[in-house]
């Protein structure tokens, strides 16, 4: 049986950061309805058109039970609800004329404004665009170790650019190519960042070995059964000698990212010399 002091200690901890206990039988959505804002928790705060696009997968998975236990919370600010006139518009003409529609920037500085009216300490703000810099998992896990983020998730042909430069906004590619709008990357980003808070993998060491933590593509990975459709498992990885395991794997990252991924492995060699 426990002692007094240890169940006392784990209640303190609890405590500490202010987690609540949600049935696990909540829809996705309702697992941020119904979680209230908590004090000292990473968070995730989302300015967009389409609110109920989350959590989305977000709310699944680990990532859905990491919310639902109160270790990261997401939240989202409604681009529509800042609209001008009657019908609440959001956006305009391109000054000099082109086609498409720009979010106006009287529109997302109130809706900025207010989402950002909580945050405290180191707290990215992200427009998710196409020209930005390319996410990657060191940008990643910088941003686990922020406070927070606000990420703004642009529509029609972009937003107004005295904006990002008012507010000093980071802009930020998920990758070379163009979608109908950030919620997506938006949510592609945040996984990538929650799965690296502390406890919501349950395994530190599985985000110490995969692809692109140690600037190599993760080696191939094999389970049971030992041959399967005429094609067995490598007879080093059943041999039982963890020395000649792991030199396996490296040897197999390495190739696979000289192959694959010439940037990294290009990279990877100067930092060797």
């Amino acid at each position: 049986m426990k002692g007094a002091s240890e169940v006392s200690d784990k209640t303190e901890k609890s405590r500490s950061h202010g987690r609540i206990s949600i049935t696990a039988s909540l829809k996705p959505r309702e697992l941020m309805d119904t979680n209230p804002r908590l004090a000292g928790v990473w968070t995730a705060q989302i300015i967009t058109l389409f609110p109920d696009a989350f959590p989305g997968v977000l709310g699944e998975s680990l990532t859905g039970r990491a919310l639902r236990d109160g270790k990261w919370q997401l939240h989202t600010t409604n681009l529509r609800d800042f609209g001008v006139t009657k019908h609440r518009n959001v956006d305009d003409t391109p000054a000099g004329g082109g086609a498409g529609m720009v979010l106006r920037p009287d529109v997302l500085g109130n809706a900025i404004e207010t989402a950002m009216a909580g945050a405290r300490g180191n707290w990215p703000l992200v427009y998710l665009s196409p020209r930005g810099r390319r996410f990657d998992q060191r940008m990643a896990r910088a941003w686990s170790k922020a406070d927070g983020i606000t990420m703004l998730c642009g529509r029609f042909e972009g937003v107004d650019q005295r904006v990002l430069d008012h507010y000093n906004i980071m802009e930020v590619s998920l990758g070379d190519f163009v979608l109908t709008g950030g919620e997506i990357a938006a949510q592609a980003m945040i996984d990538a960042t929650v799965r690296l808070l502390p406890d919501v993998l349950g395994n530190e060491e599985s985000t110490v070995d995969e692809s692109h933590s140690a600037g190599l593509l993760e080696h191939p990975q094999y389970t049971r059964p030992a041959e399967w459709k005429g094609r067995s498992i490598p007879d080093v990885l059943m041999s039982g000698h963890h020395g000649n395991v792991e030199k396996w794997r490296r040897e197999m990252s390495e190739a696979l990212t000289r192959d694959r991924r010439p940037d990294m492995w290009a990279a990877h060699e100067a930092k060797k010399k």
